[in-house]
This record gives structure tokens, C-alpha cells and sequence, in this order.
């Protein structure tokens, strides 16, 4: 057995396990479009891309939907 060396140990720190599991269907067309797009860019890795990607999304519309205590109609007087 090899050893491991610091780096990998120290990923293996830092990142928190991912213990549950989504499942997506996608139709045939749609799975077409995705795997053009990875091999255009060049994406080797597609369950990081697609958690990046919705999780991307995701914290995006959170920050457009904060919550005020006025309304941006009122704000805007």
C-alpha cells in the first residue's frame, strides 16, 4: 500500500461527506444537450458540474428574493 500524502488527507478534512442522493430523469434529447455541452467545455467531472450548477442557481434567485420589510413599491417613493 501506498501512502497517502498531506494534500489528500487534508481534502479529505475539509470536505464534509455528501451522504444523500437526488435523482434526476432526463429524456433522451435532454440528455443529448448536456452531454454536448460538458464535452464542448470539456467537463470531465458531471455530478460536480450539475451540483454547481443548481446549487449556483439556486443561491442566485435567494439573494434576488430576500426578504424586506417594505415592499420594493414602497421603497422606490
Amino acid at each position: 500500500m501506498r501512502k497517502r500524502d498531506k494534500r489528500c488527507v487534508k481534502m479529505a478534512l475539509e470536505e464534509p461527506k455528501r451522504r444523500q442522493r437526488m435523482v434526476c430523469l432526463m429524456s433522451d434529447e435532454e440528455q443529448r444537450i448536456v452531454d454536448r455541452y460538458l464535452d464542448k467545455y470539456k467537463i470531465t467531472n458531471k455530478s460536480r458540474w450539475l451540483r454547481e450548477t443548481i446549487l449556483t442557481f439556486i443561491h442566485k434567485n435567494m439573494e434576488e428574493d430576500y426578504p424586506t420589510l417594505f415592499g420594493e413599491h414602497d421603497m422606490r417613493r
